[in-house]
């Protein structure tokens, strides 16, 4: 059975910094693609960041560029979503995702493949506010 569990989250204040984890069972980190995407009150869910089966290859979403870095230690089978430079706008419950190449509306396109949601985790609050 396929889960992904996310945690990490929390109080920061603006300009500060919060490491997000995702750890899956079922299935080996180099060999799924997985996928960041948050859900603020109100707001539509949008997509974050993505890491691609293998090779790595990443994707960001232009809000976070510059400021949030994907990584994956194989070796701990753990997804990071590094965040710095946090701002009130980030606020939101992360969620990580397991990723399949889709021909449907895609999450994030990697090296030339669309890849749309598989599985997902219950999610981690992000509280960015003074």
């Amino acid at each position: 059975q396929v889960q992904l569990v996310e945690s990490g989250g929390g109080l920061v204040q603006p300009g500060g910094s919060l490491r997000l984890s995702c750890v899956p069972s079922g299935f080996a980190i180099p060999y799924h693609a997985i996928g960041w995407f948050r859900q603020a009150p109100g707001k539509e869910r949008e997509d974050v960041s993505c890491i691609g089966r293998v090779d790595g290859s990443t994707w960001y979403a232009d809000s976070v560029k510059g400021r949030f870095t994907i990584s994956r230690d194989s070796a701990e089978n753990t997804v990071y979503l590094q965040m710095n430079g946090l701002r009130p706008e980030d606020t939101g419950v992360y969620y990580c995702a397991s990723l399949t190449v889709t021909t449907k509306q895609p999450m994030c396109i990697m090296r030339g493949y669309s890849y749309g949601m598989d599985y997902q985790g219950k999610g981690t609050l992000v509280t960015v506010s003074a």
